[in-house]
């Protein structure tokens, strides 16, 4: 069994006690320093934040928490994604960090945890001092650009089909269904950007078969007729916007490869009209494709 001490040296692991179960997070830096959340995407876990935690330890308290369904946290049972949308996975995360002392935080959010860090933005504002979105555009624009050209992001349509077609799907070879999802959204095409000791991490976790029908509910959750796409119609009518300084990410070999508009733009026309964008020479998977012009990104932007 692959433990991930090593991936993280200096930090503490935590186990928390929290809304749906037990949550897993590794803490790092100066207890008296500003709170930093991490928030890692899909197939992944809190390992994929590996090559930036240490360096941002240096002037944040970092957390590096595991999704609900996702890594080591809790994975309860869902139907059509009712436990996994994002709204209450967000308020979930806002009493986790409440246990560990922080009521406002800085908040970086990577693919599936950065819609639940726009979330927890938009419905508690007052707790994210400073939020960061690496490569993602809104629910509702990710759904537009789907409906507008079948066959893109054929996961987001597969994955949030009625249990359990999708979850035997997957099922039948895990390992080959999400390492070639890697493969298909790093740049290179292949895997060498993972460290093996997280890649272990990943694989033991995305084996298991709750984990998978997690994975499936938090799709569900995020489905085209899912209460997280409901929830940025909602807010898009009402005209909320982000409150707090915003910083969006976007890989050019992946999220901002061949789309018609940019990544920066989506959110500057939707959630976060005043919004930094910054261009990343990478595949989907920035914090391990491209570290160090992502850390940089990051670093002078929380510094500030």
């Amino acid at each position: 069994m692959a433990d991930g001490d090593d991936l993280f040296p200096g930090f503490a692991p935590l186990w928390i006690e929290g809304p749906a179960g037990r949550w897993f997070a590794r803490a790092g830096g100066p207890e008296e320093a500003p709170p930093l959340l991490l928030l890692h995407g899909f197939p992944q876990s809190h390992a994929m934040w590996h090559r930036l935690a240490p360096a941002l330890a240096r002037t944040h308290r970092v957390i590096a928490l595991d999704l609900k369904g996702y890594g080591w946290s809790a994975a309860p049972d869902s139907e059509d994604g009712a436990a996994y949308a994002k709204r209450r996975v967000a308020a979930e995360i806002v009493a986790v960090m409440e246990r560990l002392g922080h009521v406002r935080f800085r908040l970086a959010g990577h693919d599936r945890g950065g819609r639940v860090a726009y979330r927890l933005a938009l419905d508690a504002p007052g707790r994210v001092e400073r939020l960061a979105l690496l490569d993602i555009v809104p629910t509702q624009v990710q759904w537009e650009r789907i409906e507008a050209h079948p066959g893109m992001n054929a996961h987001w349509p597969s994955q949030a089909r009625p249990a359990p077609e999708p979850e035997r799907e997957i099922g039948r070879d895990p390992d080959a269904y999400f390492e070639d999802l890697l493969r298909r959204w790093s740049a290179a095409g292949d895997l060498s950007a993972f460290d093996p000791r997280a890649l272990a991490l990943y694989r033991e976790a995305w084996t298991v078969p709750e984990r998978i029908h997690a994975f499936c509910e938090d799709y569900r959750a995020g489905g085209p007729d899912g209460p997280d796409r409901a929830a940025d119609r909602a807010d898009l009518a009402d005209g909320r916007t982000l409150t707090m300084p915003v910083l969006v990410l976007a890989s050019r070999h992946y999220l901002d490869k061949d789309k018609p508009e940019a990544a920066i733009d989506a959110w500057r026309r939707t959630f976060a009209p005043k919004a930094e964008g910054i261009s990343i020479d990478s595949g989907h998977f920035l914090a391990e494709e491209a570290p160090q012009a992502t850390l940089a990104a990051l670093e002078a932007f929380f510094g500030q």
